[in-house]
């Protein structure tokens, strides 16, 4: 098998084809999505090939068949005909101001009109002149535009943390979405992509032809590789690697359909061997991390969310659902659904260790005053883990609670709640890559922590306790719910273990292990 180039960082399908390097075919995507309707939005998060895939569209539409050769799309498509395309992108650099956006929405228009061979009419306003160019466009050619908008949501996104600029970018971008609905008439495809998922009240107001294809299983491999596509595609690369590894590393992203790896990670696998957290270190989201230490966010519960359609979707400048933002940037993903009657309700998750291991020691440095002292202390505690050292374990947790000043309780309002130091138990041992599940369902309840080792299984729960002694309620519960039952049949021995947390010592005051 002959190995090729590997397109990192490449989102242009003609260098991808003319230099020869590997290639998903998404075009039996792109034929459906064209045969089936006009109108298209589509939500996935950074770095999953949705720049390559409107590429990918504006050659087919432009007719550029030579770049096709060997695609599903060279021998179903008509190449007589060729559309004027325009494309649209915010993807480069921040806008920080209305003036702003509103120069780089004039600067697209103009270049678009000058590779499509027309004159823009001088506009103040720039729905006018996006409008102008479409008709322009279709008096010159002959044909019904094709639009295709790139990171259509970037400018809000880059803004979030400033209210009422990001409210203004909504505004100026609703202004220009507009005109897709004005000139339907003269469209003969539009899509659109980006991250988030604002509602269309917020910003897609009237377009009501535009179709959500999100959670179309039909189209939940149009961006990233399958399975198959590793096994196929990307054959020549996988000599040395455990294939599981890979599965475990980088799969696991789902939108009711087929599961996905997220391109960037599976790239930069295969040119430096090594298993490692490509795509997270391309982005640490700060906003996202303090956003959840401001809410209080209990960790162990990120693993473990239930959400409905409606609340995935309740994303906007107001109000950011803690679910939909974490979905909608690809830290959490659909894991299960579940249908009542009419009502579907999806059970979220990481979507492999990759995402887990890294957002847990991101939102452990946030959690911490020294981040540094967790990150320095990470082998000792998997060695005592892997070791069941439970009595090195609870010393090791003392030691790390002791670690944190009075003034950092005292002045720090993530201190205040009462999940806080089990999320630190949580998100520290999560942000080793084991094999963790929170809030595990038996029939009799929901245990709070379970950790799958080797050579045993742990059982946890975790009590806030009233004053400075210990209850022993943690272990009376683990044994009175019968938790252990659900992992007898496994093979591996299993033990449970009791923690109490005391607010007024704010440190650990009972620990209690005892194999079941």
């Amino acid at each position: 098998m002959t190995r090729r180039k590997l397109p990192i960082g490449i989102q242009t399908f003609r260098k991808i084809r003319e230099e020869g390097c590997y290639y998903v075919d998404k075009t039996p995507y792109a034929l459906k999505l064209i045969e089936q309707g006009t109108h298209y939005f589509l939500s996935r998060p950074r770095r999953f090939g949705k720049s390559l895939f409107l590429d990918t569209l504006a050659e087919l539409f432009s007719g550029n068949r030579a770049l096709f050769e060997g695609l599903y799309a060279e021998d179903h498509w008509n190449w007589s005909v060729r559309y004027p395309v325009i494309r649209i992108s915010f993807a480069a650099g921040r806008l920080q101001t209305r003036e702003a956006l509103e120069a780089h929405i004039a600067a697209e228009l103009e270049g678009n009109a000058q590779r499509l061979g027309v004159m823009l009419a001088d506009a103040a306003d720039s729905h006018l002149r996006f409008r102008a160019l479409i008709q322009a466009a279709v008096a010159r050619h002959g044909q019904r535009a094709v639009v295709l908008i790139d990171e259509y949501d970037k400018p809000i996104l880059d803004n979030l943390g400033d209210k009422a600029t990001a409210a203004a970018m909504r505004e100026g971008l609703r202004n220009l979405y507009s005109v897709l609905k004005d000139q339907d008439a003269h469209l003969r495809f539009v899509f659109l992509a980006g991250v988030s998922k604002f509602s269309k009240a917020s910003i897609f107001s009237g377009l009501n032809n535009l179709e959500d294809i999100t959670l179309d299983a039909r189209y939940s491999a149009i961006c990233g590789y399958t399975d198959t596509d590793i096994d196929t595609v990307f054959a020549p690369e996988l000599e040395g690697f455990d294939r599981e590894e890979i599965r475990r590393w980088y799969n696991g992203y789902g939108w009711l359909g087929e599961r996905v790896y997220n391109p960037f990670d599976v790239l930069l696998l295969f040119q430096e061997r090594l298993f490692r957290a490509w795509w997270f270190e391309t982005g640490t989201p700060t906003f996202l991390i303090e956003l959840l230490a401001k809410r209080h966010t209990f960790t162990p519960q990120l693993d473990a969310l239930i959400a409905s359609e409606q609340l995935l979707n309740a994303f906007d400048v107001e109000h950011i659902a803690t679910e939909a933002i974490l979905w909608q940037t690809g830290y959490l993903t659909i894991v299960a659904e579940e249908r009542l009657g009419r009502i579907s309700r999806y059970r979220l998750g990481y979507p492999n260790l990759e995402v887990q291991s890294a957002f847990n020691e991101a939102l452990l440095a946030a959690l911490l005053p020294q981040p540094e002292y967790a990150a320095q202390q990470a082998l000792p505690l998997y060695q005592r883990l892997t070791q069941l050292d439970f009595d090195g374990l609870k010393a090791h947790f003392e030691s790390l609670y002791a670690s944190i000043p009075l003034d950092w309780y005292r002045n720090n309002p993530i201190t205040q709640y009462e999940g806080y130091w089990a999320s630190i138990f949580y998100s520290h041992i999560a942000s080793l890559g084991l094999d963790l599940s929170p809030e595990d369902v038996t029939n009799q309840g929901r245990i709070d922590l379970t950790l799958k080792l080797d050579d045993a299984i742990v059982v946890i729960e975790f009590k806030r306790v009233e004053g400075t002694a210990p209850t022993g309620e943690a272990m009376a519960q683990l044994k009175a719910r019968g938790y252990a039952d659900k992992y007898r049949a496994d093979g591996r021995p299993v033990y449970l273990l009791g923690v109490e947390f005391s607010a007024e010592r704010r440190n650990i005051v009972g620990w209690a292990v005892e194999r079941a």
